[in-house]
């Protein structure tokens, strides 16, 4: 179960994404188990995408951002996928924040995207 947020308890790890995503059930159980505290934000309910996404854009690059496995992806007109650049990517991750690659972690000093074990173990050791 992710972590909620106490009034008083402040968290320097924010976790951005969708609550039963199975890779975010796999960032979970890692972050859990590892003993790392941190912040669950539903960007599907909590509406964070726009004030966040040109950020983790300019950090991570956007064609990191572009979940383009999932079924929000696929589901696209050939024509919205044709041809992405930045500015499209971004207006599209803002109107249907599922496109978002997830998790997306927040330490304030690195952006992680994406559930990789090796990775956090190299970030959260």
């Amino acid at each position: 179960m992710p972590n909620t947020k106490p009034e008083n308890k402040q968290y320097l790890i924010s976790c951005y994404g969708i609550k039963n995503c199975d890779t975010m059930k796999k960032a979970f159980a890692w972050l859990d188990a590892n003993g790392v505290d941190y912040e669950f934000i539903d960007y599907k309910k909590a509406g964070v995408v726009a004030a966040h996404v040109a950020d983790w854009a300019q950090r991570a690059g956007w064609q990191t951002l572009v979940n383009r496995q999932g079924l929000t992806w696929k589901k696209l007109p050939a024509e919205q996928r044709a041809d992405l650049d930045e500015a499209r990517a971004l207006a599209l991750m803002n109107a249907q924040p599922t496109l978002i690659k997830r998790p997306v972690l927040d330490t304030g000093r690195t952006l992680l995207i994406g559930f990789d074990a090796e990775r956090y173990r190299e970030v959260f050791a």
